[in-house]
C-alpha cells in the first residue's frame, strides 16, 4: 500500500510539472506561467481541506482523482490568462486587460466548470459496490474543479493585473520570437484548412456521423473487463489435497510445496496455513501468501511468475496449487481458489451433485477459461460404527458410553487447564499419535463394561463409506461454486459469454439456478449499466448546457465533439490490448467533460460575435476558431500531459490507473484533430436548422450561407 501511494504521489508531482511546462511553452514568459501554475497547488490544498472535513483519505482512488485533476484545474486559469494576455498583446494596460478579459470570459469559465461537474453526477449515483468505491473519486474531482473555478475567477485576474507587463516597449527574446512564429504559422495553416473544410460541409457532416457509428462499433468489439489485474507483489495461493488426506500428510505436502516455491528467484518469502479455520473449511485445503521481491529486482510481472511457479509445483505429488495476484481493489466476499466464481443452486442436492461435475467437465475444455475447479467435496472417507445393541447391552455397554470412549480417543477432549505466571495451557485427552493413523485403530479400542474392558470390535462392525466433507449453501439451498481464471489474453466478458453458452448447451434442469458471484457478478451488473451511465452523463450535460445557453440547439453542437473522443479512447485501449474496464469507463466519462471544452470556447465567441457585432454565422465561427485555437490547444495539451503519467506509469499497482490515462490521452489526440474542424461545420448546420425552424414559425427569414473561403 505504501509503495502504491508513493508511486501515485510521484505521478501527481510529475503531472503538475508537465502541465506547467505546457503553459510556459505557449505563453513564453515566466510571470504568465506562474499565474495559472498557482491554481494547481491552491486547488489541491483546498481539496485536501474539504476531503478532511468529509472524512476521506489519501488512497488509490482519491490520489488518482487528484492526479487527473491537474490537467483540469489549470484549464480555467489558462482560458482566463490567455484572454487577458491577448488584450495586452493588442496594446491594453494589464489592469484594463484584466478587467476586460475577465468580464468577457467569466461566463465561459462558468459553463466549463458547471458542465464538467455535471458529467461527474452519474458517477455519484452509481449503484452497487462499484458506486460506493468511486464516490470518493467523483467527489474529490468535483471539489478540485469547483475550487479551481473560484481561483480562476478571482485570483488569476488579480495576478494578471499585477504581474503581467505591457508589450509596447518590451523586446521579446529569441525563444519567444521563434515560438510565436511557429504558433502563427500553425494558426495560419489551421485557418486555410478550416476554409477548405467549410467549403465541404456535407462531407464533414458525413465524417462526424461516421465517428459516431465507429464509436458504437468499437464499443461492441472491444473486450470487456471489470478491474485491471494488478501486480501488487503478493500472490494468494489456495492448496488442495485429496479429500481423504490426514492433517499430518497435508502438512508434509504443504511444506514440500513451500520449499519448491521458495526456489523461485522472484519469491522473497511466504506464509503457509492449513487446518480448519474461518477461511479453510476442510482439512484438505490450505492457503499461502507468496511475497515477491520489489518490482525493480525481479524484472517479471506477477502473471509470469505464477506461470513459472506452476511449472515448478507440478512436480509435487498429492497436492494442487491455485494462484492469483492479490488486488488493491476487490469486491470479493469470499476466499476462492481463483479470481472468479459461478455458483449453482438447487433444492435437490442429489440432482445438483449429478449436474455440477458435468458443467465442470465442460468448462475445463473451454479455451477462454483456465484453472477451472469446484468446491464440491463429496468424496471424503468416513468410518461408520454400527452397534450390535443386544450384545452391547448384555455386556453393560450403552451407546453413550461408546460415544464417550470414541471422543476421548480422537475428539481432543479438554480435561484440565494448567495455569502459570505468564500463560495458561489446556490439557487435551487423546490416544497416542501412532494410534490415530487409520481406521484400524478402532480395532484396538476397548470399552469398559460391567464385566471389565471389552474390545470395540466384539459388539460393533466398522464400514467405510464416501461422505461429503462439507455441504455448501447459498440462500439456504445446497450450492456448488465453480471457480475459474481467465486464459492468457482473455477477457472477463468472453469468459462470461462462454459460461452462459455452456450452461445453455448442457440444458440444465429448471430447478438448478446458476449465478455469478463476487467480481463476476459485479461485472455483469456494471456491463448492464454502462450504456445507461454514459447516456445519463450525456443527458445531464445537455440539460446543464441548455440552461446555460437557453437553447436546444447549441448543446447538440457541443455534444457533437464526443464521438471523436470515444473513437480515440477505444482505439488506444485496443492498441495497448486493454479491456474496457470500469476504470476505462470513467476515462470515457471524463473525456465527455474535457472534449466539450473546445466546443464551448469556440461557440461562446461565435455567439458573442453574432449577437454583439452582428457578424454572419460563417464569419463568426471561423473567427472564433482562429481566436480560440491557442487556448484550445493549451487546455487540451494540459489535460493530455496531466493524464500522461497515469498512462505511462510502471510502479506498484499502476495497472489500475493505466486504462484511465490511456483512454484520456487517446481520446484527446483523436478529438483534437477532428473537433477543430467538425465543430464549426456542425454549428453552421444546426444554426441553419434552427433558422429554418424559426422561418416555419414565421419569426425571421433564413439568411443565405456563404462559405468563408468565398468572402
Amino acid at each position: 500500500i505504501r509503495a502504491t501511494v508513493r508511486d501515485v504521489q510521484f505521478e501527481l508531482v510529475l503531472a503538475v510539472a508537465l502541465v506547467i511546462l505546457v503553459i510556459f511553452l505557449f505563453l513564453r514568459t515566466l510571470p504568465a506561467t506562474v499565474i495559472p501554475a498557482v491554481a494547481v497547488p491552491l486547488s489541491l490544498i483546498g481539496t485536501f481541506g474539504v476531503m478532511y472535513l468529509m472524512g476521506f483519505s489519501l488512497n488509490n482512488l482519491t490520489l488518482m482523482a487528484l492526479t487527473i485533476s491537474t490537467g483540469f484545474v489549470v484549464d480555467d486559469a489558462i482560458v482566463m490568462i490567455e484572454n487577458i494576455a491577448r488584450y495586452i498583446e493588442q496594446g491594453e494596460s494589464p489592469l484594463q486587460a484584466a478587467l476586460k478579459g475577465s468580464k468577457q470570459i467569466a461566463f465561459t469559465i462558468l459553463s466549463l466548470t458547471v458542465s464538467l461537474i455535471a458529467v461527474l453526477i452519474p458517477l455519484l449515483f452509481m449503484g452497487d459496490v462499484v458506486g460506493r468505491l468511486f464516490r470518493e473519486f467523483a467527489v474529490t474531482l468535483s471539489i478540485t474543479i469547483l475550487i479551481s473555478a473560484v481561483v480562476s475567477l478571482t485570483l488569476t485576474p488579480m495576478m494578471c493585473a499585477r504581474l503581467l507587463r505591457e508589450r509596447r516597449n518590451e523586446q521579446p527574446g529569441r525563444f519567444s520570437q521563434a515560438s510565436q512564429r511557429v504558433l502563427d504559422r500553425i494558426i495560419a495553416g489551421y485557418g486555410r484548412s478550416l476554409q477548405w473544410v467549410l467549403r465541404r460541409q456535407r462531407a464533414t457532416l458525413v465524417v462526424t456521423g461516421g465517428t459516431l457509428a465507429l464509436t458504437l462499433l468499437l464499443f461492441l468489439l472491444i473486450p470487456k473487463g471489470f478491474f485491471p489485474l494488478q501486480d501488487t507483489g503478493v500472490i494468494l495461493g489456495i492448496t488442495e489435497g485429496p479429500q481423504a488426506v490426514s492433517f499430518g500428510t497435508m502438512g508434509e505436502r504443504q511444506q514440500a510445496l513451500a520449499r519448491v516455491i521458495l526456489e523461485e528467484p522472484a519469491v522473497e518469502s511466504l506464509s503457509s496455513f492449513i487446518g480448519v479455520d474461518g477461511t479453510n473449511s476442510t482439512l484438505n485445503s490450505g492457503r499461502m501468501y507468496i511475497n515477491l521481491k520489489p518490482l525493480g529486482e525481479r524484472m517479471a510481472g506477477a502473471g509470469e511468475i505464477i506461470r513459472r511457479i506452476e511449472a515448478r509445483v507440478a512436480e509435487v505429488d498429492g497436492i494442487t496449487l491455485h494462484m492469483q495476484p492479490v488486488q488493491d481493489l476487490t469486491v470479493e466476499d469470499r476466499v476462492s481458489r481463483t479470481q472468479f466464481q459461478y455458483t449453482l443452486e438447487d433444492a435437490d442436492p442429489e440432482e445438483l451433485n449429478r449436474w455440477a461435475p458435468k458443467l465442470l467437465e465442460s468448462l475445463q475444455v473451454r479455451p477462454e477459461l483456465r484453472d477451472v475447479s469446484s468446491d464440491q467435496l463429496n468424496q471424503g472417507l468416513a468410518s461408520l460404527v454400527e452397534i450390535d445393541r443386544n450384545t452391547a447391552s448384555r455386556m453393560g455397554i450403552t451407546p453413550q458410553l461408546i460415544t464417550d470412549t470414541l471422543y476421548d480417543a480422537f475428539g481432543q477432549r479438554q480435561v484440565s487447564t494448567m495455569f502459570t505466571q505468564l500463560n495458561q495451557y489446556r490439557v487435551i485427552l487423546e490416544v497416542m499419535p501412532e494410534f490415530q493413523k487409520g481406521p484400524e485403530a478402532l480395532q484396538q479400542l476397548e470399552v469398559r463394561g460391567s464385566g471389565g474392558s471389552v474390545p470395540l470390535n466384539v459388539f460393533t462392525r466398522v464400514t467405510e463409506t464416501m461422505v461429503p466433507l462439507v455441504i455448501s449453501r447459498q440462500g439456504q439451498f445446497p450450492a456448488v461454486t465453480i471457480s475459474f481464471n481467465l486464459a492468457p489474453g482473455g477477457s472477463l466478458g468472453e469468459a462470461v459469454t462462454a459460461i452462459r453458452q455452456v450452461t445453455h448447451e448442457l440444458g440444465l434442469p429448471p430447478s438448478i439456478r446458476g449465478s455469478f458471484q463476487g467480481a463476476a457478478q459485479a461485472f455483469q451488473s456494471s456491463l448492464e449499466h454502462e450504456p445507461l451511465l454514459i447516456l445519463a452523463a450525456l443527458i445531464t450535460v445537455y440539460i446543464v448546457l441548455g440552461i446555460l445557453y437557453e437553447s436546444y440547439i447549441h448543446p447538440l453542437t457541443i455534444l457533437s465533439t464526443l464521438p471523436s473522443a470515444g473513437v480515440g479512447a477505444l482505439l488506444a485501449l485496443m492498441l495497448f490490448r486493454m479491456e474496457f474496464s470500469i476504470i476505462a469507463l470513467i476515462g470515457i466519462i471524463l473525456l465527455i467533460g474535457i472534449v466539450k471544452k473546445n466546443a464551448i470556447m469556440m461557440i461562446d465567441f461565435a455567439l458573442e460575435a453574432e449577437r454583439n457585432e452582428g457578424k454572419p454565422p460563417e464569419q463568426a465561427i471561423y473567427e472564433a476558431g482562429l481566436l480560440r485555437f491557442r487556448p484550445i490547444m493549451m487546455t487540451t495539451m494540459a489535460a493530455l500531459f496531466g493524464a500522461l503519467p497515469l498512462a505511462m506509469g510502471s510502479g506498484v499497482g499502476s495497472e489500475l490507473r493505466q486504462p484511465l490515462g490511456i483512454a484520456i490521452v487517446g481520446g484527446l489526440v483523436v478529438s483534437q484533430l477532428l473537433t477543430l474542424y467538425t465543430t464549426p461545420v456542425v454549428y453552421l448546420a444546426l444554426d441553419r436548422l434552427a433558422a429554418r425552424f424559426r422561418r416555419d414559425l414565421g419569426q425571421e427569414p433564413v439568411p443565405e450561407a456563404v462559405p468563408v473561403g468565398q468572402r
